[in-house]
């Protein structure tokens, strides 16, 4: 008789378990599908969409969510959230900590990159082709790989003394010297990894 009486409680838990299932691939898929790396590291003025599975108040974003320049974004029920240095993954899982904690059970998101924010950086200097660079779509950009995107380095560039400018977070210009000729012999084992609007000046070798 017991084992009867267990049988109802045992569908609902597989039925349950299966509902979660479906919904995290679901989840899962939709963001593959979209084609967001979930190691991307999220950046101001990118667009997001953020699903919560069949909570529709919520997923109501029409065109997305701007990632504003403090790096925060703004959801209902739990307000501003801080993305600063965060990766998509990482995204998920404090929203999905912020909605559990207080408002859904077991709640299923996921963060899409809808729109990259353009993000640039200035080489100057002894270089083929002076200007702006862009970032690649979902991954960073190292200094090397910014002077071979420029062209490449003349015939008169002194890469061990590359000098990198960049704002910090007071608006004040950090200047810092670079050797970009140990990097290219070391294969990028210790590669700069620039920041938007970051300023390379290669300068000339001293004859």
């Amino acid at each position: 008789m017991n084992s009867l009486l267990r049988l109802p409680a045992l569908s609902l838990f597989f039925c349950l378990l299966c509902t979660a299932v479906v919904s995290a691939e679901s989840a899962a898929s939709a963001r593959a599908g979209k084609g967001t790396k979930l190691d991307y590291i999220l950046q101001p003025q990118d667009v997001v969409k953020v699903q919560v599975f069949q909570e529709d108040d919520i997923n109501k974003q029409g065109d997305g969510i701007s990632i504003s320049q403090k790096h925060t974004i703004s959801l209902p029920l739990i307000g501003e959230i801080s993305l600063r240095g965060k990766t998509v993954r990482e995204a998920e899982e404090i929203i999905r900590e912020l909605y559990d904690k207080d408002y859904i059970v077991n709640p299923q998101v996921s963060v899409t990159v809808l729109k990259y924010a353009e993000r640039t950086v200035n080489v100057i200097g002894s270089v083929t082709n002076q200007g702006r660079i862009q970032f690649p779509q979902e991954r960073g950009l190292s200094i090397v790989d910014a002077i071979s995107l420029a062209g490449g380095q003349t015939r008169l560039a002194d890469l061990k003394r590359v000098k990198l400018s960049r704002k910090n977070d007071r608006g004040d210009t950090e200047v810092m010297i670079v050797d970009v000729d140990a990097m290219m012999k070391t294969g990028g084992t210790d590669q700069v990894v620039l920041e938007p609007d970051d300023v390379i000046f290669v300068p000339e070798r001293i004859l």
